[in-house]
């Protein structure tokens, strides 16, 4: 087993997780098989109780894992299914250490930090790389290895030892280490300034570790100078020095770092020169080179509980994005906060209220997420309305698929205290309910989560349809509450389908309303299946609804066939897409970029981004907020132009 170690030094969120996923696809593409690990040096045993503000989308794996969202960005860049423990936390290793004790494993030595901490770590590591992860028997070839936080931080000491320790026990010609740092550029005197890394790279080599790679974030690309100062002074030879220089989306990354031979850099380290091929990007480049080619607009409303920071909905906006460049769309994201659309605001800030339904009024899409909790839960009711009345294709995801329900009741039976129980416990009309199974008294990992099968109760319907006319879909799930299977007859009477049901048939899965162009609602999450080329069927439904084709992509099956853009081969090509059956298959090309307003982020001054995880900020008159990642961007508007910055 080869092991690739990605760093990073000088400030948080420089886009390690975008690197690491971006070396493993330039690997794979060399013809090896890799797999990932991220390592998180918070205390928490999972990232299942953490709010989206503090640390983003919880992404979810097929074993119920509630990890970090960078296993997410594995997962959509290596096309791979991963496990629960591909995300090493500091909690996880110390639990595990403390299990261990209480068995008497250690034969009642003194347990400490080295070696007890370090050999649990180093264990862990060796065991999971081993798991096979792309579908194929026996373990992969090389494993990557990222390490949240900034070298220095004091949580990821015992992790920076424990490395130290494997990189000379596994030998150097099996680990490859890899430092992501900044150079940055002062404006005032133009120039790429060198200190910060060589600080970083002196702290890491003083803890135990030296950099085969340096991978240098900047603006723009390095100059020879500035790349022969790093080598004196970092101690790594100049043909080993990187930039990850600014670019239009991050699906540019790998090819950055394929035109600069990273990949031979890494194959050398871990002296697998001999048997890895040429990268074959052919797919990857044409995908990324179609970003040019989308003009025309489709807009898609997000509202939700979590806008002020995109990172809650990043694998959302990732699937919108796959469904999007599917139907050569340019996607443009519409945030809206829900708490905005309620009548209390329309009291409190009026102006923020009108500037709400203005943008709700103006999309070809309404898109309500997941969440938790009351706030803002009357004006997801609203949009859910707005969509349904106004047919406004529709898609409601876990408590979106909950609140449309609501809404439905509400305003067609005329249950005016309908409500899940979760906002109002004494509801005499409980639509939504706790399961049965469900813990009220721990909150970590008792939720219904994972891979779970979903059955087509209702065969003619747009949802199978999408899958590919499959009997059966599994998707992800992350819910404690579902809809109240005793009030399903009542809703069915008012014309609400629930087409997807669960093996009992008593669990509502997905529900649609016929009458309406496009309004289904799931109780799982699709977004976490979704790849690039491989959209998933019901993000694409609401995209094609939303820009008029929907029967389409429906045609025949869900197949469609389109020639491809002057930036793909010639002839014809396939887009086929997530359906956990069946193929769909729809023209080939893509953009990795959003563009959308936050309203949220609103001040009298415009501000450019840092290279830190800042949000963006854009000015009252002209904003346009986009966010890939962890990377932002700023689109601005005004009048009859867009000019797009870099967002890498």
């Amino acid at each position: 087993m080869k092991y690739v170690l990605v760093t990073g030094g000088v400030v948080s969120g420089l886009g390690k997780g975008v690197t690491a996923s971006s070396i493993g696809l330039l690997l794979k593409a060399c013809g090896l098989r890799v797999t990932s690990i991220k390592i998180d040096p918070y205390l928490n045993t999972d990232a299942g109780t953490m709010s989206p503000f503090e640390h983003g989308e919880v992404f979810v794996l097929d074993d119920g894992g509630e990890v970090d969202l960078d296993l997410g960005n594995y997962e959509r860049f290596l096309d791979i299914k991963l496990t629960r423990d591909n995300n090493i936390t500091t909690g996880k290793i110390y639990q595990s250490v403390i299990d261990k004790e209480r068995r008497g494993d250690y034969l009642g030595k003194t347990v400490q930090v080295v070696p007890h901490i370090t050999d649990a770590i180093q264990e862990w590591i060796e065991r999971v790389a081993k798991i096979p992860v792309d579908g194929q028997e026996g373990p992969a070839d090389v494993c990557v290895i990222e390490l949240g936080g900034t070298i220095g931080d004091i949580e990821s000491m015992p992790f920076i030892e424990a490395l130290g320790q494997f990189s000379y026990r596994v030998g150097s010609g099996n680990f490859c280490l890899i430092h992501v740092s900044l150079v940055p550029v002062l404006n005032v005197v133009g120039e790429q300034k060198t200190k910060p890394t060589q600080h970083s790279v002196r702290g890491l080599r003083g803890l135990g570790l030296t950099p085969n790679i340096l991978a240098c974030r900047s603006t723009k690309a390095l100059d020879e100078n500035v790349k022969g100062k790093l080598a004196q002074f970092c101690h790594v030879p100049e043909e080993n020095i990187v930039t990850l220089y600014d670019v239009p989306n991050i699906w540019h990354v790998p090819l950055l770092l394929k035109d600069q031979k990273a990949h031979e850099a890494i194959l050398k380290g871990l002296n697998l020169l001999d048997v890895a091929r040429k990268p074959e990007l052919k797919e990857w480049t044409a995908r990324t080179k179609v970003f040019d080619t989308l003009h025309d607009p489709v807009r898609i409303a997000m509202v939700g509980k979590y806008t002020g920071l995109s990172d809650s909905y990043l694998s959302v906006l990732k699937a919108l994005l796959h469904a999007s460049v599917a139907c050569h769309r340019k996607l443009i994201v519409e945030w809206i906060a829900a708490g905005d659309l309620e009548d209390s605001t329309a009291k409190e800030a009026p102006d923020v209220y009108k500037a709400a339904w203005d943008l709700l009024k103006g999309v070809d899409g309404v898109l309500v997420p997941g969440g938790f909790g009351d706030r803002g839960v009357q004006g997801k009711i609203l949009a859910a309305k707005y969509a349904r009345e106004k047919k406004v294709p529709f898609l409601g995801i876990c408590l979106g698929m909950q609140i449309a329900v609501i809404e439905l009741a509400r305003s067609v039976l005329g249950l005016h205290d309908a409500n899940s129980t979760e906002f109002d416990p004494e509801t005499t009309n409980p639509c939504v309910i706790f399961m049965p199974e469900g813990s009220k008294t721990h909150m970590g990992g008792t939720m219904r989560l994972g891979s779970r099968r979903t059955y087509f109760n209702v065969t003619d319907c747009i949802s199978a349809k999408l899958y590919g006319n499959v009997s059966f879909v599994d998707e992800r799930h992350r819910h404690r509450y579902e809809v109240n299977p005793n009030m399903i007859s009542k809703l069915e009477n008012v014309g609400l389908s629930f087409v997807g049901r669960d093996e009992t048939g008593q669990r509502m899965e997905i529900v649609e309303l016929p009458s309406h162009p496009y309004f289904v609602g799931v109780q799982f999450h699709p977004e976490f299946k979704s790849r690039p080329g491989k959209p998933s069927a019901l993000f694409l439904g609401l995209i094609a609804a939303a820009c008029g084709r929907l029967e389409t992509v429906l045609h025949d099956n869900g197949h469609v066939r389109k020639p491809l853009t002057s930036a793909m081969s010639n002839g014809h090509s396939m887009m086929k897409i997530h359906q956990n059956g069946g193929a769909i298959k729809l023209s080939n090309g893509s953009v990795n970029g959003v563009y959308s307003n936050d309203m949220h982020s609103i001040l009298p001054q415009f501000k450019t981004w840092s290279t830190t995880r800042a949000n963006c900020i854009a000015n009252a008159r002209a904003h346009f907020v986009c966010k890939i990642g962890r990377f932002p961007s700023i689109i601005w508007k005004h009048s009859h132009y867009i000019v797009p910055c870099f967002l890498f």
